[in-house]
């Protein structure tokens, strides 16, 4: 669900950032038929997942959550750095945000075609929406964890998730600002090689 973290580790790449934005809808190697570098933005989304999966930071950030979330806490964290990086985005990017989503928001009409099935079911709401930019306000995070727990039936309790970041938001900030470093370093790496 990090969606404005994989875009931007896209690093400009236009086709990177489709393959890096709709990775999670495809299963397995379902992606032959793409452009070819859009299939390097699947591979690039998965290596930065595996990345994530193993850090210690976002496993910090995800226990302070498990006891209330269980499994969906690792979802959560991942909606939590997004805003961090939507809030802090003038630190990483010398575009302004909203610019920055315009363009991403047209890249994906303009290869509307390609998008899978799930993507394009999706992204009429999120563009009316504006969830990448709206991600930099806690509003706009609430109105996503409420999105996310209405599709899980009410199971996962993610609507309470603004509780616990506005509870710990300073900590929450931390180990964002520490894990993404890491992250933009092996990303661009793995940018590199791809």
């Amino acid at each position: 669900m990090n969606f404005l973290a994989h875009i931007y580790l896209s690093f400009g790449d236009d086709e990177i950032a489709l393959g890096n934005f709709m990775a999670d809808s495809i299963r397995a190697n379902k992606y032959k038929h793409l452009p070819e570098r859009v299939q390097k933005g699947i591979l690039l989304h998965r290596e930065i997942d595996t990345f994530t999966d193993t850090h210690p930071i976002p496993k910090k950030s995800s226990k302070k959550l498990h006891d209330n979330y269980s499994h969906y806490s690792r979802v959560i964290v991942d909606i939590y750095y997004d805003h961090f990086l939507a809030k802090n985005w003038n630190t990483y990017s010398d575009e302004s945000l909203a610019v920055f989503v315009d363009r991403f928001y047209d890249l994906l009409s303009d290869n509307y075609a390609i998008l899978p099935d799930g993507v394009k079911r999706m992204m009429p709401y999120m563009i009316s929406d504006n969830w990448l930019l709206n991600y930099a306000n806690l509003e706009g995070i609430g109105s996503v964890l409420n999105g996310l727990n209405r599709r899980t039936k009410n199971k996962s309790r993610m609507n309470f998730a603004i509780v616990d970041l506005e509870e710990h938001y300073d900590a929450f900030e931390t180990e964002f600002t520490t894990f993404f470093t890491d992250l933009v370093v092996f990303s661009k790496r793995k940018f590199l090689s791809i």
